[in-house]
């Protein structure tokens, strides 16, 4: 089952700071929902534990992390693969797009995934709303961790 998720921030941070905080394996690791363990294995790879729930099926995938297509500080795609078990697979991108705007930056992005086995088989409007809803928390809180701290 393939899905597509697109969607903008606008951030108060300049165009740097964010590509910098997107580099970041302990920003990346705190914001991505349900992630257990993210290693940096190299500049573009990353090995990555976290914890889904989808429905009933809850599953720990296991999988890479691999960051493509980098074009500082504009941008890059970001992809991964991950083995959740039984409870299937799931696979998938984003390209995430940075240009200067109103003093800050606006972080675009576009992502598409695919699931199979079991997360499959409940039926894509759940699947579809989960994955919407886990791809806004990850930038909710990025947006929040790359933000002005609070005073």
């Amino acid at each position: 089952m393939a899905m597509t998720m697109n969607g903008e921030y606008q951030l108060p941070v300049p165009q740097q700071t964010v590509w910098e905080k997107l580099n970041d394996a302990a920003i990346l690791k705190a914001c991505i929902p349900g992630c257990e363990q993210l290693d940096k294995l190299s500049d573009t790879e990353m090995q990555a534990v976290a914890t889904v729930k989808i429905g009933p099926v809850k599953a720990k995938f296991k999988g890479k992390v691999i960051l493509s297509d980098l074009d500082p500080p504009k941008g890059y795609k970001i992809s991964g693969q991950g083995d959740g078990g039984i409870a299937g697979f799931a696979s998938g991108g984003a390209t995430v797009k940075l240009e200067p705007k109103n003093g800050g930056t606006l972080l675009t992005y576009v992502v598409e995934a695919q699931i199979g086995g079991k997360l499959a088989q409940l039926g894509q409007r759940l699947v579809n709303g989960a994955a919407k809803k886990l791809a806004d928390d990850f930038f909710q809180k990025f947006a929040a961790a790359v933000g002005p701290p609070a005073a």
